[in-house]
């Protein structure tokens, strides 16, 4: 794991930590000792700081996005606007964690993370060996995926997709129709329910939206208020 934290006491407790829950963790200070150290040797997670000297966080992403770097990133940020949430994802982060956070639920969304780019044990159901397995197309609301390529289409346009939006569309398609509620949508594409009180969700359900949505058509995300969310065309 590749740790960017330009807060000495941060880093130091959170590599502590890590180091303890067995993670072997490699600690740098800013966006370019991040850069240099991830090309020296790619990491299997990398936990970025957002607000770093010279190059933040958001820049980290961006320019590994930029070279094909499909590491999974989980971003650390002290900006709790939906804006800012919403430009860490753009630079192609998987998951966010709001400061002063709880170390328990670093390591939680660390551990999705690493379960979800990883491959399903042999005989056993899953994304990653479902998507190595299947050759076919799924469709559903006027929404085209190719599982294998990681593509996805909406009446002939392509979608720009992270990993968790094409995951989270997935499971939208293969229930279109059937509303999903908050529990089995965490459960199914983190692998833990954040509780009530996270946003996470709501997040990337509305970028989710912003990449799907066109002009003159219409909505295929529903909120169903006090559930969750359904897949529709109306």
């Amino acid at each position: 794991m590749l740790l960017a934290e330009d807060d000495r006491a941060i880093r130091h407790a959170l590599e502590r930590a890590l180091t303890l829950e067995g993670y072997a963790v490699t600690a740098v200070a800013d966006g370019v000792e991040a850069l240099a150290q991830a090309h020296r040797t790619p990491p299997d997670v990398l936990l970025l700081d957002v607000m770093m000297p010279g190059i933040d966080g958001l820049q980290v992403c961006r320019v590994l996005r930029a070279e094909g770097v499909r590491t999974p990133i989980l971003m650390l940020t002290a900006l709790v606007e939906t804006a800012d949430r919403i430009a860490g994802l753009d630079a192609g982060a998987d998951d966010y964690v709001v400061k002063p956070f709880d170390v328990e639920e670093v390591f939680a969304r660390l551990r999705a993370l690493l379960r979800r780019t990883s491959p399903a044990p042999a005989g056993e159901p899953g994304p990653a060996r479902d998507a190595q397995l299947s050759d076919r197309q799924i469709e559903g609301a006027g929404i085209r995926m190719d599982l294998q390529a990681r593509r996805a289409w909406r009446a002939g346009r392509e979608l720009e997709l992270t990993r968790t939006e094409f995951e989270l569309l997935e499971l939208l398609v293969r229930n279109a129709g059937i509303v999903l509620d908050h529990a089995t949508i965490y459960d199914r594409i983190w692998g833990y329910d954040f509780g009530p009180g996270s946003k996470n969700l709501a997040v990337y359900v509305g970028y989710l939206r912003r990449k799907l949505d066109a002009p003159g058509a219409p909505q295929l995300i529903h909120t169903v208020r006090g559930v969750g969310y359904v897949l529709r065309e109306e």
